[in-house]
């Protein structure tokens, strides 16, 4: 069905009038007709009835009317839907409680109304979200990556350096420092669980352990957040590292101590992955925002770490 002759008959409907429907349409009162009457053939119907001070509904035109307007509601809302800065910016943050999810929140709270998806693609990797942000299914996406790894047609900026901070519970050796250089944990178990071979946060903690000689502990099943938690605050000897901007919440009782590395800060670089061009406002605003407020732990004494692979 014409979307265009339905526009009109409706115009006509409402203004009683072919010359007033015309002039609200910007058309000729001869394409008005002609649309008028395309669509009638099409019905197989008699939709209006011409008279000496215009127009008026038969029978079928008033039962088509209220249809008419639906459809027409039904097109606009579909086109709302993708038009750029209609549709909500559809962001993949990783996980809730980590510094993505984090900016993102604090975009938001300094853009209230915006329209904005957070979205987690759990356990997917940096080829898989990449993937996901050509084909579309994502609007942007917080990874660590190569420039290497980069598709085609995808823009990857770092826009979220996270330093990392050693967590700890009060009975462990570090737990009074008030910083810690990353080479003085080699000899201390750290416990990261849940790293899924294949991620780049996998290869993230990789070269880390080989660039300052950690022994990095994946083993097991992660129950949790507050498993590890607990098992921190249970031990005398575990570690593990979480980023400076994430939220973890424990008893205060477990008395957990989050303590900065320094000389060098380990960093975990988070690159926004979006379509090359991707002419969507939001995305625009929050990209400024980020770069805006982008943390610059390379100014600091000793300087900072991450892999030599990264998008620089």
């Amino acid at each position: 069905m014409d979307v265009d002759a339905l526009r009109t008959f409706v115009a006509v409907a409402e203004t009683g009038q072919f010359q007033a429907a015309a002039d609200e349409l910007g058309i000729s009162q001869q394409a008005v007709s002609k649309r008028l009457a395309r669509l009638e053939r099409h019905l197989g119907v008699t939709l209006l009835a011409r008279t000496p001070r215009g127009s008026r509904l038969r029978l079928d035109g008033q039962v088509f009317l209220p249809h008419a307007r639906q459809v027409l509601a039904a097109v606009e809302r579909a086109e709302r839907a993708v038009r750029p800065g209609q549709r909500p910016l559809r962001v993949d943050v990783l996980n809730p409680r980590i510094a993505p999810a984090q900016a993102v929140y604090r975009f938001y709270r300094d853009h209230p109304g915006t329209a904005l998806d957070a979205v987690t693609l759990d356990g997917e990797n940096a080829a898989q979200a990449a993937r996901a942000v050509r084909e579309g299914a994502l609007d942007a996406s917080f990874r660590a990556l190569a420039a290497a790894q980069v598709p085609a047609g995808l823009r990857a900026e770092r826009l979220l350096d996270t330093p990392l901070e050693l967590l700890v519970g009060p009975r462990h050796p570090l737990a009074d420092a008030s910083w810690v250089r990353p080479a003085d944990l080699a000899g201390h178990r750290i416990w990261i669980p849940g790293i899924r071979p294949g991620t780049e946060w996998a290869a993230f903690y990789e070269a880390l352990s080989h660039d300052f000689g950690l022994s990095i502990d994946a083993l097991g099943p992660s129950f949790g957040d507050e498993a590890l938690m607990d098992a921190l605050a249970d031990s005398g000897a575990l570690a593990t590292l979480v980023g400076s901007g994430d939220r973890y919440l424990w008893p205060h009782s477990h008395d957990l101590r989050r303590i900065p590395l320094r000389e060098p800060a380990p960093v975990y670089p988070h690159v926004l992955l979006s379509r090359a061009g991707d002419p969507h406002p939001v995305l625009a605003a929050l990209r400024a925002c980020l770069r805006a407020a982008r943390p610059r732990p390379e100014a600091d004494e000793g300087g900072v770490w991450v892999p030599g692979w990264v998008v620089r």
